[in-house]
């Protein structure tokens, strides 16, 4: 990946095949548990977690709070998923975004890694992996280069804003 740079008032990155199919699978995995049946997914943790609740001590205004913003939270999350898929490029290529994209593709990549840390149990103890030996290391592997898709965003942003290209 060419990280995100600030170029003219929009930031832009260079993905290659690879990081283009590996956004675009963990989108389409996000997309199926945000618009899947409740009944469906039950506890789900990283649902737990995207949807967290509004109170935690007190459930009967949780289940309260919850009635209230799941739906609209759930709609925004996938309004950013389909900002994010229509600017990736299917095959690798230039990632040009504006700043409403841009807003989109960190709330939606930190959905991602938060979906994956979940998943993976990371912890701030957890270290990426030296080797990639078993899926586990694949998967924290793409976690920690999610973190940095996410840092070189926020970066790009930064000096977009404040004049630097």
């Amino acid at each position: 990946m060419k990280p995100f740079r600030a170029r003219g008032g929009a930031v832009v990155a260079r993905l290659d095949s690879a990081e283009a199919g590996i956004v675009g699978l963990l989108l389409d995995q996000l997309d199926q548990l945000l618009s899947a049946d409740v009944a469906d997914v039950g506890d789900d943790p990283v649902l737990a977690r995207l949807l967290p609740d509004g109170h935690r001590s007190d459930p009967a205004m949780a289940a309260d709070y919850r009635d209230l913003t799941e739906s609209a939270l759930r709609s925004g999350k996938g309004d950013d998923l389909a900002t994010v898929r229509a600017t990736l490029p299917p095959h690798g290529g230039e990632v040009r975004l504006d700043v409403d994209q841009a807003g989109a593709w960190l709330r939606t990549t930190n959905d991602l890694r938060l979906a994956l840390g979940t998943r993976l149990d990371v912890t701030e103890d957890t270290e990426p992996p030296a080797d990639l030996t078993d899926e586990r290391d694949h998967q924290l592997g793409v976690y920690y280069w999610l973190t940095a898709v996410q840092g070189s965003l926020v970066d790009a942003l930064v000096d977009a804003r404040a004049g630097r290209r």
